[in-house]
């Protein structure tokens, strides 16, 4: 009960804080299933896999943001061949 209200509470405050910062002009770069660009993304993983297209990004290992067309931190990936 306790536990479960603090936890309600912080979600609240998250998603208040995600929409307080999206309305600012801050969003998550959308990557996973993407080429790579090392406009927007670091790759510090690499992974064959003949099923997947050149250079396409397959995981997410942190999120990057960008302020309006400004990249505030780059998405850390694992790209594939």
């Amino acid at each position: 009960p306790l536990r479960r209200q603090r936890q309600m509470c912080i979600e609240t405050v998250y998603k208040q804080l995600l929409k307080n910062l999206e309305e600012a002009g801050v969003k998550a770069i959308d990557c996973v299933g993407k080429e790579f660009n090392p406009d927007f993304h670091n790759a510090v993983m690499h992974v064959e896999d003949e099923s997947l297209g050149e250079n396409t990004v397959v995981e997410e290992l942190q999120k990057g943001y960008m302020y309006k067309d400004t990249v505030l931190r780059h998405s850390m990936v694992k790209v594939a061949n």
